[in-house]
């Protein structure tokens, strides 16, 4: 289906706190915890095909690497309807569970907590050949709804609370009921990546070239990128997806953008090295990414992960469009976003009908200013 949403600026194609007194806000930066990965996602959905070529014992490896949840069960049948029109819906998340390698890279205490930092709705068209992202900021303030988590404790709804604080509080299942509430949309699937494993694979994809129209020079986020294009290893592209103070206001709208046109380089890459088709790199690039993923149980397995991602294997660069969701600076407390609501209502009715997203969803919303700091390759 045609793309017919307005570009967004700097996207290449397109464009912990549980309350208003929590976190650091978009304007102030992040305070070392909350920190964006989910870039990695759509990569490591395609890698896990690599798995395929191996058989007995690496199959059966490849398999076990893989954590998995079990959605549909938590959330029962108190959720919107799936799509009829050959269309599926995946949420993707960023992870930071402070813990082990995460907690190296993330900044801050070893304390063993879950965050997520960044959120996206991945829209795959019937046909399976486009795909439409939408971002959906951290800072967003929505209701959210009661939810179970994986340990069978209920979680109270509450209003006016952080988007993020959906998974800190209640995990996968709190997140994905949180974001079914907000757009009225089914997520079919759901797919996490952590901190320590998209640093891993990118460098196991020997790194992302990506283009910077001007330098960007964050000491928060230790990145220091003169204009020009940059092949970045997995080091300094955590860095850049992390990276707030050095692009637009200093808002995590800006960050966002930087995530969509790393995401659109990255999957390029992927393109360009051939996954699909086979090589001698294909077990270490599947075992990472096995093992960076959490999924929903519909994809909990490598056949079934294979499956959908080999759905997937027409879908690059140029066939994703990428927005971020509508909203504006809260007046009560500018280190949050509220949701345009009449605007966004045409971004979930867009992706409910399988069309295209107009551009007047995305008009005049908060875009943190970060404009053109990335191109093309």
């Amino acid at each position: 289906m045609p793309a017919e949403s307005t570009p967004e600026p700097g996207t290449p194609g397109g464009t912990g706190a549980t309350d208003r007194s929590g976190g650091g806000g978009p304007r102030r930066g992040a305070r070392g915890r909350r920190r964006a990965l989910t870039a990695a996602a759509w990569t490591a959905a395609g890698i896990v095909a690599l798995g395929g070529t191996g058989t007995g014992y690496l199959y059966v490896r490849l398999n076990g690497n893989i954590a998995s949840v079990d959605i549909d069960r938590l959330l029962g049948a108190d959720r919107p309807a799936k799509a009829d029109n050959g269309s599926e819906n995946i949420l993707v998340l960023g992870s930071d569970t402070r813990s082990g390698p995460n907690g190296e890279l993330g900044g801050g205490a070893d304390d063993g907590s879950a965050r997520s930092d960044t959120a996206m709705i991945v829209h795959v068209y019937e046909g399976r050949t486009e795909a439409g992202v939408v971002s959906l900021p951290r800072d967003t303030l929505v209701d959210r709804p009661e939810c179970t988590d994986a340990e069978g404790v209920t979680h109270p709804a509450a209003t006016d609370v952080m988007l993020n604080s959906a998974y800190t509080t209640g995990g996968a299942a709190c997140a994905v009921k949180t974001v079914e509430s907000l757009s009225g949309l089914r997520m079919d699937h759901y797919l996490e990546v952590d901190f320590a494993g998209f640093r891993t694979l990118v460098d196991e994809l020997g790194g992302v070239e990506v283009t910077t129209t001007q330098d960007i020079r964050d000491p928060g986020s230790h990145l220091d990128l003169k204009a020009g294009t940059h092949r970045l290893d997995g080091e300094r592209a955590l860095a850049l997806v992390r990276t707030r103070h050095g692009v637009g206001d200093g808002s995590d709208l800006g960050r966002i953008q930087l995530q969509q046109a790393f995401l659109k380089a990255l999957a390029e890459q992927v393109g360009k090295i051939g996954l699909f088709t086979g090589g001698t790199r294909l077990y270490d690039l599947a075992d990472t990414a096995t093992k960076t993923l959490t999924t929903d149980s519909g994809l909990g397995s490598l056949s079934a992960l294979m499956s959908f991602a080999n759905g997937l294997r027409d879908i690059d660069a140029s066939r994703m469009t990428t927005v971020t969701l509508p909203v504006r600076y809260d007046p009560a407390d500018p280190n949050r976003v509220v949701v345009q609501e009449r605007q966004a209502r045409q971004v979930w009715a867009a992706l409910r009908d399988d069309r295209p997203v107009p551009g007047t969803a995305t008009r005049g919303t908060a875009t943190g200013e970060a404009q053109e700091v990335m191109g093309s390759p």
